[in-house]
């Protein structure tokens, strides 16, 4: 969706079918998609399968940002690794990525720094290499980081 008037998805205004049925099986087996084939009807799928092919169809663009919010939620164990694995293939080519979840093993393996808030507002930044659960807790609950200190 929104590349179907440009090339190599069409030629003239016609979508290239053939091109788009090997691009549908290279990203049906990159993610792992269990679908039946190309051809099979998104709804069709199951939920974790659905969410699967969101995130083919927006990792194989070209944007330079990504904005990615909650990408393993409902999934399975092993869709969670190869999601988790792909968002580090876009990090590694290059693109910039603002990750939103609520799990917090989530965002200690993929981020490079952590902003925390709290009220709508931030209540404080962690290092991804330096990552004290503690402090991130407390920062959820809005004990700002002056407190920290005091409470450690």
């Amino acid at each position: 969706m929104g590349r179907q008037d440009k090339r190599p998805w069409s030629r003239f205004g016609v979508i290239d079918r053939a091109y788009l049925g090997d691009q549908a099986r290279a990203l049906i087996k990159r993610f792992d998609i269990r679908a039946p084939g190309p051809d099979a009807a998104v709804k069709s799928l199951s939920g974790g399968n659905i969410q699967k092919v969101v995130l083919a169809r927006e990792f194989s663009g070209d944007a330079r940002f990504l904005l990615i919010d909650q990408p393993t939620r409902g999934v399975d164990i092993g869709a969670t690794e190869a999601i988790h694995t792909e968002i580090m293939r876009q990090r590694a080519d290059g693109r910039a990525i603002l990750l939103i979840s609520v799990q917090l093993d989530e965002l200690i393996a993929l981020a490079d720094r952590i902003l925390v808030m709290f009220a709508g507002g931030i209540m404080g930044e962690v290092s991804g290499n330096h990552v004290d659960e503690e402090e991130i807790g407390l920062l959820m609950a809005g004990v700002g980081p002056a407190a920290i200190g005091e409470v450690a």
